[in-house]
């Protein structure tokens, strides 16, 4: 990494990653630890604890794309944006509309 882009990324000790960097992370982490690429970013909201984000996954592949079956995963980060947990909450198929908002 060059030194500038490097520096630009560091942050200090205590100090809250931003909103980009979170996103990042959230798919980042969560895409080594399922082996699947992050397809999305759908929720990002800092909290006490850091940060939580929503990333949709595409968990199967099918033909045509809308019936794919896709995935929502709730991902809890540290301020830093280091992952601390996560869970899937809901899996649809690509095409599928939300009926009601999940977190109203």
């Amino acid at each position: 990494m060059p030194t500038a882009e490097r520096k630009s990324s560091e942050r200090k000790e205590g100090e809250r990653a931003s909103a980009a960097v979170a996103m990042r992370k959230a798919a980042q982490q969560l895409s080594e630890l399922l082996g699947m690429v992050p397809d999305s970013i759908s929720a990002l909201k800092p909290n006490d604890d850091g940060w939580a984000v929503d990333v949709e996954v595409v968990e199967i592949e099918r033909i045509p794309e809308t019936t794919s079956v896709m995935a929502t995963y709730h991902v809890l980060l540290d301020p830093g944006g280091e992952l601390l947990g996560y869970e899937r909450v809901r899996r649809y198929a690509r095409g599928q509309l939300d009926r009601e908002s999940r977190r109203g």
